[in-house]
């Protein structure tokens, strides 16, 4: 027992370390250092722990730097870990310079018939129905924020369009909590990447209770594979904000009042943030409020 809890130790150590190391390769490529970048990604994913979006990401930092042959290896490598996001890896600048190899037209052609043989098993009057309801969901907020940048909080466009978002919610969860108590969670494997999310964003946007009920079976999803751990993260900050508790991996913000500038919910042991959120595939705090535009400045230990 002891040796199979030091294994089950030093795996997770591993993992966090994975994670921990891409997080550093995303900010080198944010920082448009793309060599080290793609040289921090090769280390990171060398003992082949990384996701089909880790590999895509180092594809695109070494394509940036002008190594074809490191780009379209790692490419390999996300169309054999099931990424299915053709249109987004087409339109993608960042592999422009790729296009024109005769090994683009092989890959994207592997890609499509990847994707033909996963998409026939999807349950496609699902994925339909959740797609659309993703489109609700995300529309009104668009408006939403819009809203907010041109209007202000207090505007009458504002007020009328957080009406609105609440009716969309209120119909868009009696039609998600139906389809999980007939069908389970609908996971990437059951309707694809875009409809599970629909899914996972109206328990989300739900009431504190529904969050509550279906919090389990979305760390179940999670530990399955049908669900990003980031995205775990992010609900399991919601309940915790809506009991009034630190939340753990920083991922909700409020409005101050008084600045009108947006700010982090407090965070529990705010030192070690990076480190959960790293076990959770998330970039660190601080460039996550930078692309916020947050004003934040990392606590001292």
């Amino acid at each position: 027992m002891k040796r199979t809890a030091l294994l089950f130790l030093l795996a997770c150590l591993s993992l966090t370390a994975v994670a921990q190391t891409t997080t550093d390769a995303f900010a080198k490529y944010e920082a448009k250092e793309y060599k080290a970048s793609g040289e921090m990604y090769d280390k990171s994913l060398k003992a082949g722990k990384g996701t089909a979006s880790d590999h895509y990401n180092a594809a695109c930092s070494w394509a940036l730097a002008g190594n074809k042959e490191k780009a379209f290896a790692h490419l390999e490598q996300t169309v054999a870990k099931g990424y299915t996001s053709i249109g987004h890896m087409q339109q993608d600048s960042d592999l422009s310079s790729l296009h024109s190899d005769k090994r683009w037209a092989k890959l994207v052609e592997d890609l499509k018939r990847n994707l033909a043989t996963i998409e026939a098993k999807y349950n496609q009057p699902l994925k339909t129905q959740l797609e659309k309801i993703y489109e609700t969901d995300q529309q009104v907020r668009r408006e939403f924020m819009a809203a907010m940048q041109q209007k202000g909080a207090e505007s009458a466009e504002v007020k009328e369009l957080g009406q609105k978002m609440e009716q969309i919610d209120t119909e868009n969860q009696k039609k998600v909590v139906a389809i999980i108590e007939e069908h389970g969670w609908p996971g990437k494997s059951m309707v694809g990447s875009k409809a599970q999310m629909a899914a996972f964003l109206v328990i989300q946007h739900a009431p504190l209770v529904v969050q509550e009920k279906y919090l389990p079976l979305l760390r179940k999803a999670t530990e399955d594979g049908e669900l990003e751990k980031r995205h775990l993260a992010m609900l399991e900050d919601r309940v915790l904000v809506g009991n009034n508790q630190p939340q753990k991996y920083g991922s909700q913000l409020r409005l101050n009042p008084d600045t009108q500038k947006y700010e982090f919910y407090p965070i529990d042991d705010e030192v070690n943030v990076d480190k959960r959120r790293a076990e959770m595939g998330m970039e660190p705090l601080g460039e996550y409020a930078r692309r916020q535009n947050i004003e934040y400045v990392f606590p001292k230990e």
